[in-house]
């Protein structure tokens, strides 16, 4: 199979597309025929203590093989996942990753779509409801609710019944308000501390002042 390859510390430069063997699943592994492919950005700096490494660890695709120990699974479903760290990624023809971190892909989404979600989307449920214990009827200020992790924080958060508070950059803030958030505004025209209320849980990507500035709410 054809697998973009980081041979050498370093940047894009340093890839290479290669031709390298398909690998075989066992035991729980399975293996996945990858549509599309997401990158993080610094992702190329994680795997240096194991070169060479294939990149890109979340993806979208169709189960091609199973190990004789997977369940719940079968040739032909459509899957999308973050790969494990540990392992060779998914900017190739096929991944083998193992099959408890696999998940339908999402029907209403394309491959593209759905690749660029699990990170993001981990990140966000993580955040919200691990840590921060986040329930319906609670208030959360979402800092950075126009980004990659922000925008799938905001759709989290209000389909688990949170209300939604999300100072954005003036051209964010219609699209933001789309995706659920109650109250989107302009953070350059309104600091948040005057306009977020009673806030139970901060959610924020962006750090710096905005962080600490936020226990005042």
């Amino acid at each position: 199979m054809r697998a973009i390859r980081l041979n050498t510390e370093g940047g894009p430069e340093q890839l290479a597309l290669e031709d390298v063997p398909v690998p075989e699943p066992t035991g729980a592994d399975a293996l996945v025929r990858v549509h599309a492919a997401a990158i993080t950005r610094n992702e190329l700096t994680w795997p240096v203590d194991r070169l060479p490494a294939t990149p890109s660890y979340e993806v979208s695709g169709v189960v091609e093989a199973l190990g004789p120990d997977v369940r719940g699974l079968a040739a032909g479903d459509a899957v999308y996942a973050l790969t494990g760290f540990d392992r060779d990624g998914a900017a190739a023809e096929f991944v083998l990753l193992a099959s408890g971190v696999l998940a339908p892909k999402p029907t209403s989404l394309d491959d593209a779509s759905s690749a660029a979600i699990p990170m993001g989307g981990l990140t966000a449920w993580q955040a919200l409801f691990e840590h921060g214990g986040l329930t319906a009827g609670q208030r959360v200020l979402i800092h950075g609710a126009g980004g990659g992790v922000g925008h799938l924080a905001v759709q989290i958060a209000k389909w688990r019944g949170a209300h939604v508070v999300a100072p954005v950059a003036a051209t964010d803030v219609d699209r933001v308000a789309a995706l659920g958030a109650d109250e989107a505004f302009d953070r350059e025209a309104t600091p948040f501390e005057e306009a977020a209320g009673d806030i139970d849980l901060v959610f924020d990507t962006a750090g710096g002042d905005r962080l600490a500035r936020s226990p005042r709410c």
